[in-house]
């Protein structure tokens, strides 16, 4: 493809200078390549833009038209840069799209928006709560939050927390169903579970001695897409479920929903990544909300 800006440049330089020595001194190119640069241009566009002498150049009537327009759009290609450059490297403001899991978003990032836009008056946020897993370039998101293992992708991410997973259920639950006090009686209850493709069936528990980890197959009348929904299933005491602390944390302290099995549990760990199409020139806005959550979370 044609660098026709920067042969703009160069044409506009000649013909400011009247000279192709004097434009090709402060380019650090030879007369010779100022003129073919000048005369690539006239060829492609069929008219004379410049008359040669042996002492100076001069501007044909279509050389003072292609003069001025030249010169506006490269002053409109150094305005459009430095904005660009200042909105990217300096003051983070401009749209930002963030897309995150219901349960996470509903409990870490809406109550901290109010202090992120207070700190960031000029970023437009723009965030879509979904369990449904989204092609961040093609979606054009310019950060997901997601948990558990992250797939190989040219993706970049951040770690925002990490979580130990739990077995819990409701009081009302237990008291009718009877609280399991090893992991062979799960085969007599409800075990919620997940149907997205990265689900176990098998849960996983320490061995009587604690010296290794074995599996139990959860089985139950329901399969949900996300830790909120399997939360508020238990909630409404339908089952037991395996999720992550985080998503029940003020549940378990509010004692609406209980731990089952801690003593068999193996500590398995589910982590929860800040993704986004990485690049050394990070847009300032992307950075300042990732830097954010990670301090804040």
């Amino acid at each position: 493809m044609d660098n026709r800006a920067g042969e703009m440049e160069v044409f506009v330089l000649a013909a400011e200078l009247k000279s192709f020595s004097a434009a090709g001194r402060k380019l650090g190119l030879s007369p010779s390549a100022v003129s073919k640069l000048v005369t690539r241009i006239e060829d492609r566009l069929g008219a004379r833009l410049l008359v040669r002498t042996t002492r100076r150049l001069e501007l044909t009537p279509e050389g003072e038209v292609y003069l001025a327009r030249a010169r506006r759009i490269l002053a409109e290609i150094a305005e459009t840069e430095r904005i660009v450059a200042e909105g990217a490297k300096v003051v983070p403001r401009g749209p930002l799209r963030v897309n995150a899991s219901v349960g996470f978003g509903e409990r870490y990032i809406l109550p901290l928006l109010p202090d992120f836009l207070a700190l960031y008056p000029e970023i437009e946020l723009d965030l879509t709560l979904t369990d449904g897993v989204i092609d961040v370039i093609g979606e054009r998101a310019d950060v997901a939050i997601r948990s558990g293992p992250l797939r190989d992708s040219s993706l970049k991410a951040r770690k925002l927390l990490d979580s130990r997973k739990v077995v819990i259920a409701a009081p009302a639950y237990l008291a009718c169903h009877g609280t399991p006090r090893h992991p062979a009686e799960l085969a007599a209850h409800n075990c919620l579970r997940f149907n997205f493709r990265r689900a176990m069936d098998d849960w996983p528990f320490l061995s009587e001695d604690g010296q290794s980890v074995e599996t139990v197959e959860a089985t139950g009348n329901m399969l949900v897409s996300s830790g909120a929904i399997l939360r508020q299933l238990c909630l409404d005491g339908l089952g037991l479920g395996r999720i992550g602390r985080f998503h029940v944390e003020p549940d378990i302290a509010a004692g609406t929903l209980v731990p089952v099995l801690e003593a068999r549990n193996p500590g398995d760990i589910e982590t929860v990544h800040a993704v986004f199409a990485g690049h050394e020139h990070l847009a300032a806005r992307i950075r300042a909300f990732i830097d954010f959550l990670v301090e804040k979370i």
